[in-house]
């Protein structure tokens, strides 16, 4: 498999995709005015701290105060968890790092053990132990590296624990030194300002997107990087010569006329991956839903009817569905809680394949995932790790309209409405004057047509006349009743 990384820049934002085999797998958005928070290091001072929820509310020097729990901090594991007022107190000072992102109405999620990460490693300095990541699955290798990481903390007398990061594999031993002073430079770094400013205030402030992702992302496997702004393709080359040499000869301007992410329809990804409906190539599709207390996909047979069988049509559908729906889960960003409604299989084996095949579709995602069980109802239920934005809710906003419901009243059902409203004021205003009705064109279309009797019969009822007036700029449930 072969990946490119495609690095769109404007004045306003930046943009980057991975492209894995022709298809966009994932998209990055920062833009200039809200740039992401994770990875942020800061001086913070407690305002308040929450016993009954073990945690406590930060001042990090933004418009929302962070949210640290007490399994975020740094406390002996080998005890009992502390109460929260043994650890914290309001005023108290302290050094913390975002975890998450704000989302939706929740502040930045925080934590007291730093993780800093380089190319090939991740300092966490108040550990004392040496990971090797997972994704590396030869045993002489994790042992090679760990041997690596000893010697060089023994040299050197460095702090804290080492995690051995994926791109590491395969690394010669110069390469990883360097890195590991990098590290080292870079804590002592942090310790002194942390000591020099005022609280709350910015220690520490993680990459911007162009240099993450070729740190984080670039392997092997990466074929060409490709970046349109001649500028930050300039700042690249700087960059990948000191941290990600391997990649120099892989890092390319893109001069051409045609927007890079139109050549690669990026684009029209992004505009499918904001819809709730998700066309199979086999004619099935998906619906994803996305609430801020869960996501919920739900397999469809569609127009499939290509299998042998019943069975053997939902077979094919639900293992084409893997595919797409780890990839829309990337494209995406969804996180959290995930539930998965695949169609209803009969035979065991079918479904222990369709999970299989699920789990391995999951492995080339970058964030953490892990599928918890298979509900009595036949729900996958799984997590995945968030730690920003989902695309839906970087680029998009509630409807003014439903409130974010998607769905409105129909006109008929503000008419009755109106009716009752009507009423009400007769009640309360003894008047003898009329009420003029300003509501949607649909609305009093609806009222001089379909409800016209009523409006004769109530009329009649309240002894009073009833005009109407035509707003367009009101939405269908929006209407006002004013005394004429």
């Amino acid at each position: 498999m072969s990946d490119e990384l495609l690095i769109n820049v404007t004045p306003m934002e930046c943009r980057v995709a991975l492209v894995e085999n022709g298809t966009v797998n994932e998209l990055f958005v920062e833009r200039s005015v809200k740039r992401g928070l994770v990875g942020n290091i800061y001086k913070a001072k407690v305002v308040r701290v929450l016993p009954g929820m073990q945690a406590a509310f930060v001042d990090i020097g933004l418009s929302r105060t962070a949210f640290l729990h007490i399994n975020d901090m740094v406390w002996p594991r080998n005890q009992p968890t502390p109460n929260v007022y043994e650890l914290l107190q309001p005023g108290q000072i302290l050094t913390v790092q975002v975890m998450k992102d704000m989302l939706g109405t929740k502040g930045a999620r925080l934590s007291t053990d730093l993780s800093i990460p380089s190319r090939y490693l991740v300092l966490m300095p108040f550990g004392n132990y040496i990971g090797v990541s997972q994704r590396i699955e030869s045993e002489t290798e994790r042992e090679r590296l760990r041997g690596i990481i000893e010697n060089i903390q023994k040299e050197h007398q460095l702090p804290g624990s080492v995690i051995v990061r994926t791109a590491a594999e395969g690394v010669d031993e110069a390469a990883i030194a360097r890195d590991m002073c990098y590290l080292a430079k870079l804590w002592e770094y942090i310790q002194k300002k942390q000591r020099s400013i005022v609280v709350p205030s910015l220690i520490f402030e993680e990459l911007p997107l162009p240099q993450r992702v070729i740190r984080d992302l670039v392997s092997e496997k990466t074929a060409k990087i490709y970046v349109d702004s001649r500028e930050i393709h300039a700042k690249l080359q700087d960059f990948v010569r000191e941290f990600v040499p391997t990649a120099e000869n892989r890092l390319f301007h893109y001069p051409g006329e045609r927007p890079i992410f139109d050549l690669y329809n990026v684009e029209e990804d992004v505009q499918k991956a904001l819809q709730t409906r998700v066309a199979l190539k086999s004619g099935g599709y998906l619906m994803i839903d996305q609430t801020e207390a869960m996501t919920t996909i739900d397999v469809n047979t569609g127009s499939y009817v290509g299998g042998r069988s019943l069975e053997d049509t939902v077979f094919k559908t639900n293992m084409e569905a893997t595919q797409v729906i780890a990839r829309q889960l990337r494209l995406r960003n969804l996180g959290g809680i995930i539930i998965i409604d695949f169609i209803d299989m009969q035979e065991a084996s079918h479904r222990d394949d369709v999970l299989m095949q699920f789990e391995k579709m999951l492995e080339r995602d970058h964030a953490k995932t892990k599928i918890t069980q298979v509900s009595e109802l036949g729900l996958v239920e799984m997590t995945r790790k968030r730690t920003r934005e989902s695309l839906e809710h970087l680029l998009c906003e509630s409807c003014p309209t439903c409130q974010g419901r998607g769905y409105v009243k129909t006109a008929e059902t503000v008419c009755y409405e109106i009716f009752r409203e009507i009423l009400r004021y007769a009640r309360a205003f003894e008047s003898q004057s009329g009420f003029t009705v300003i509501a949607h064109p649909q609305v009093i279309d609806r009222l001089l047509t379909g409800e016209a009797a009523a409006v004769a019969d109530l009329e009649h009822f309240i002894d009073r006349v009833i005009k109407f007036q035509v707003e367009n700029l009101y939405t269908q449930e929006q209407y006002d009743v004013i005394l004429s």
